[in-house]
């Protein structure tokens, strides 16, 4: 057994645990709350929300070993249980904390007259979470780079991240991103991993509508951690058929402008970027260079490399509320956006697609137009 796969057991024996313990915490608030009596509902209601609690892990697996509609469906609605999930709970807490106010005051207030608007809040928060998730929208930004060539100033280039293919995310919604990215009239089209979402199934339909693309200096791809979870191969496979262009630890020039393409470490393995770029054949310093790396780490090495700007995704900054406060954190404030720095500038789009929940109540998801200067 692999190192990668060794990980896999503790990693899935914690989050299991996390699963049960909130989802028996979100029972027995439950339980609490609206004082529920009747010991054939109090039992209904647990093995129902425990069920639900392991929904999304058995989705992964019945998607993994056997691709269809019916799995597709499984994998959408556990995904979305998760979200709603997340924003019952933070319902129920806020009830809880009601409920303990109101009893400090003085109050016994039936917890229905609270703690049925609150639910009916979380379920509407969390539908326009899933209608939000499939709309993204045009970020426009403007980057300068030094000394970038005279053919690029003003021209621009778009950043796809993070669509993430498969069960959810299918033909028809590439085909919409492909209009809207068609609509902005780029010079050339980037897409910074995770295009795929690291599931099994008949993947090759999927990418057809990235043959729409119509950028006369190319699209450029390179892998994130997803990819590696599919099969760098595999992905690999499927885009040769497409007009798409892999970077794998390459460099290219197009038209005087560098652009270095670093593939995402695979799992168990490290990876120093500058480093790896450094050591490509072809790479010059003191080019005008766009780096894209799938992942904003290592922010200070890449800085100091003559890198004028790096392209990146991968955090989906926390994709629902309130996870974009961890993805802060462990990104030390590069999850997102547009950061400047001596002559260095790194962009982290919060991407197109979701993984998980089919939902994004965080933020919402784009498209990134950049124009150069």
């Amino acid at each position: 057994m692999k190192y990668a796969q060794l990980l896999l057991i503790p990693f899935m024996a914690v989050t299991l645990a996390v699963f049960f313990g909130t989802h028996y915490f979100f029972y027995y608030s439950i339980v609490a709350l609206f004082t529920v009596n009747n010991l054939t509902v109090e039992h209904t209601l647990l093995v129902g929300i425990m069920f639900l609690s392991v929904s999304f892990v058995l989705a992964t697996l019945a998607a993994h070993f056997r691709e269809g509609l019916i799995t597709r469906k499984f994998y959408f609605l556990s995904g979305f249980w998760l979200g709603l999930f997340l924003n019952l709970l933070l319902a129920v807490i806020c009830g809880r904390l009601i409920a303990v106010a109101l009893g400090w005051a003085g109050y016994a207030a039936d917890p229905i007259l609270f703690g049925g608007p609150l639910f009916a809040l979380a379920l509407a928060y969390s539908l326009y979470g899933a209608w939000n998730a499939f709309n993204p929208r045009i970020t426009d930004i403007q980057i300068t780079i030094k000394n970038l060539p005279e053919r690029w100033k003003g021209k621009n280039i778009v950043q796809l991240s993070d669509i993430h293919l498969g069960h959810v995310y299918r033909e028809g919604f590439l085909e919409k991103v492909v209009q809207l990215v068609n609509g902005l009239s780029p010079e050339m089209v980037v897409i910074t991993g995770d295009l795929f979402d690291g599931m099994d199934g008949n993947l090759d339909g999927l990418v057809g509508p990235l043959n729409g693309l119509r950028v006369p200096d190319g699209i450029y791809f390179i892998t994130g951690n997803h990819e590696t979870y599919l099969g760098v191969d595999k992905a690999f496979s499927i885009l040769k058929k497409t007009q798409v262009s892999i970077l794998d630890d390459e460099v290219k020039d197009v038209y005087g402008l560098q652009l270095v393409g670093i593939s995402y470490p695979e799992r168990g393995e490290a990876k120093d970027i500058v480093k790896s770029m450094e050591a490509l054949p072809g790479f010059e310093k003191d080019k005008p260079t766009i780096l894209l790396y799938h992942s904003p780490v290592q922010i200070e090495t890449v800085k100091n490399s003559g890198v004028g700007l790096q392209l990146s995704g991968h955090t989906h900054a926390g994709q629902i509320f309130p996870l974009g406060l961890v993805t802060r954190l462990i990104y030390k404030g590069y999850d997102y956006g547009l950061h400047t720095s001596d002559g260095y500038s790194i962009y982290t789009t919060n991407g197109v697609g979701t993984w998980g929940p089919p939902m994004r109540t965080g933020n919402t998801p784009e498209i990134v137009n950049i124009t150069l200067n």
